[in-house]
Order: structure tokens, then C-alpha cells, then sequence
């Protein structure tokens, strides 16, 4: 393996997991191409230190002084990753304080609820609060939103925030007879640039005061070993889904929001997240983006990749799923195809909702 160290001036590298040989005090700015060889006993303040597991960097080359321009266009898009990766944090954030405050401001008594009321004023004050904040923080970026009319003008735009300020729009305004709030449903906000596609995502449950992210996205679970737990719509799930549980070959676990089931896999509480029947560009682009940055699977239902920021909004379906177990989904698929005729999956589905 090799890869590239950057010193600034004055620095003195201590340690990075291993030994890094043959560097001393710097003078300017130097970068510094190494490659892991084995590990080894390694003499530190007197004593011996076993780095086994570790890599030990052998230092290959050192250059001085103006770096190179790829390196510092790497570095460059990097910086700029992580301080668009944190707004998205912040705006997400703000968007379920201003969601949690909304249902804060109902009647306690199911009865009285104006679900309808609610719902649009959650999804309107948020777009808003989003949008404000956009505008504010990247005045030249272009926005897809749920909630705002579309402008073609996003197609040769550089870089495009997609959002959704509410989703899962029918849980937010849902309780139960005991009065107690659902909480399956997301705020999400999106990055996408050109030649890159989704750069940063972060998705937040505000009823559970969690917010994933690109930037320090969390290591997956171990996956399980049982019959295969599938997140899916609790009101309309795919019709090739029902028909799999049914038969035993995999466990339906439903829920609300797009993000909420997405981010289920992050968590273990399902093993994949199938949807067939439409979806829209803002329904999984920070939800895809988050699931990806922590090594999860999200394709298309045939295994394709998914292309955001095309002037078609509409998305019909999506797969996330634990890697360890994306051989075994992609073999139910294979299977629900060949059943419809090779039509594939999403031919015969029937009707889901979006969320």
C-alpha cells in the first residue's frame, strides 16, 4: 500500500499507528510518499513496544516546497468536504429543533389534533428555515427541494443541495391512543457536485435526537445471521416483498420515512431497506449518501447505480443493504424478476408510497 503524508512546517511526525523512518524536523512545508511493510518491535523512550497489527510506514521519497497540483486539489476538496459535511449537520439540526417545536405546540389530547394542519406546517417551516439557511451559507449553489418549485437551471448547476425538510410527512402528525408520538420520520439534506455526485449527506430523527452523517459516519453492526430483516413501507409494502414473507424467506419490519429505514441498517435494526413502486430524488439522496459513506450497499433494484440531479425527479425504487448481506438480497431480486416474467422486481409490485 502506498499513500502520501502531509507535514506542515515545523511538525514533527510522532505516531500514526506504526513507525514512520528517516523523517526529521522540517524547515518548509514537505510531503512525504511512504508504503506499510510489516510490522515490528520498535524502540520507544526505552522500551520495547510491539506494533504488531499495526503498519510501520517506510518512507519511499520527501519533496520540499510547493506541493503538487493534485495533491492540492485533493486536499482542497477535502477541506471543503468537511465544511460542507457540517453545515448540512447544522442545517439538519435546526430543521428538527424547528419540528420538535411544532409538536410541542399541540394540544395533548389525540382528539385534538390537527394532524393535516401539522404535517403542512412542518414541512413549509422547515423548507423555509432550510432554504434561508442555504441561501445564506452557499448563495451560488443551486437547491432541489420537495417543497420548493423545481428550476432547470440545477442541470448545469456545479453543485446541488437535495433536500427533504420532512420526510415521513404522515408519522410526524401521527400519536397513539395513549398520546405518544411516532418517531419515524427525517429531515434530509443532500450535496451533490458534478463529476462526483453525492459528496455529503446527513439525515436526522428529530423524535430521537440522532443525526448520521458523511462526516464521521458510524461503523456498521455486525450483520446477522437469521432470516433476512427487510425495512419496508408499514402501510403498502412491495407486493414481491409480501409474497417473500409469507413464504418464510424474509421478515418484514415496517416503518415510516425513507431516512428512518435506511438509517435501520446503519443501526441493525433490519438488514436491508427495499423499496419498488416510486420514489423522488430527495426521498434517498442523503439517505443513500450517509448509508454508502458507512460502508453500507445502496443500488438500483437491478444492481445499477443511482444517478442523482437528472431532470427526471422521479426514482422508482432502491436497495440499501448490509454488505454481508447484498449477495443474498441480490439473489431475491434475481428470483422476484424471474417470477414476473424477467420483467424485474419493480414490474409487479404494485403501489408503494414514497415513504
Amino acid at each position: 500500500q502506498r499513500g502520501v503524508l502531509l507535514i506542515a512546517e515545523g511538525a514533527l511526525p510522532c505516531s500514526l499507528g506504526g513507525e514512520i523512518e528517516n523523517v526529521c524536523r522540517l524547515s518548509r512545508p514537505t510531503y512525504h510518499e511512504f508504503k506499510a511493510v510489516e510490522p515490528r518491535l520498535v524502540q520507544d523512550d526505552g522500551a520495547r513496544t510491539s506494533v504488531a497489527g499495526a503498519a510501520r510506514l517506510r518512507l519511499i521519497r520527501s519533496h520540499s516546497g510547493r506541493l503538487p497540483p493534485n495533491l492540492l486539489t485533493m486536499t482542497s476538496e477535502r477541506n471543503r468536504d468537511q465544511d460542507d459535511a457540517q453545515l448540512a449537520i447544522r442545517i439538519a439540526e435546526a430543521a428538527a429543533a424547528s419540528l420538535r417545536g411544532l409538536r410541542d405546540t399541540v394540544p395533548a389530547h389525540p382528539a385534538a389534533i390537527d394532524a393535516g394542519a401539522l404535517r403542512t406546517a412542518g414541512d413549509a417551516e422547515t423548507n423555509v428555515l432550510i432554504g434561508t439557511m442555504l441561501r445564506n451559507e452557499r448563495p451560488a449553489d443551486a437547491i432541489l427541494s420537495e417543497e420548493s418549485p423545481d428550476s432547470e437551471q440545477r442541470l448545469s448547476a456545479e453543485r446541488v443541495w437535495i433536500i427533504d425538510p420532512l420526510d415521513g410527512t404522515r408519522e410526524y402528525g401521527e400519536r397513539d391512543e395513549q398520546g405518544i408520538w411516532r418517531d419515524d420520520f427525517a429531515v434530509h439534506v443532500a450535496l451533490w457536485e458534478r463529476g462526483r455526485g453525492l459528496t455529503v449527506g446527513a439525515v436526522s430523527l428529530p423524535a430521537r435526537n440522532i443525526t448520521y452523517t458523511t462526516a464521521n459516519p458510524l461503523p456498521l453492526p455486525r450483520a446477522s445471521s437469521g432470516t433476512l430483516r427487510v425495512a419496508a413501507s408499514r402501510t403498502r409494502p412491495p407486493e414481491f416483498l409480501a409474497r417473500l414473507r409469507d413464504a418464510g424467506r424474509i421478515v418484514l419490519v415496517p416503518m415510516g420515512s425513507a431516512g428512518v429505514k435506511a438509517m435501520a441498517v446503519l443501526d441493525g435494526s433490519a438488514d436491508a431497506y427495499i423499496h419498488a413502486g416510486g420514489q423522488y430524488q430527495w426521498d434517498s439522496a442523503a439517505p443513500v449518501a450517509v448509508a454508502c459513506a458507512a460502508g453500507a450497499v445502496a443500488t438500483r433494484l437491478n444492481g445499477e447505480p443511482i444517478v442523482y440531479n437528472g431532470a427526471e425527479l422521479l426514482l422508482p425504487d432502491l436497495v440499501v443493504v448490509h454488505p454481508s448481506r447484498a449477495a443474498e438480497v441480490r439473489a431475491l431480486l434475481v428470483e422476484a424478476a424471474d417470477q414476473v416474467g424477467g420483467a424485474g422486481a419493480s414490474a409487479a409490485t404494485g403501489a408503494e408510497s414514497p415513504a
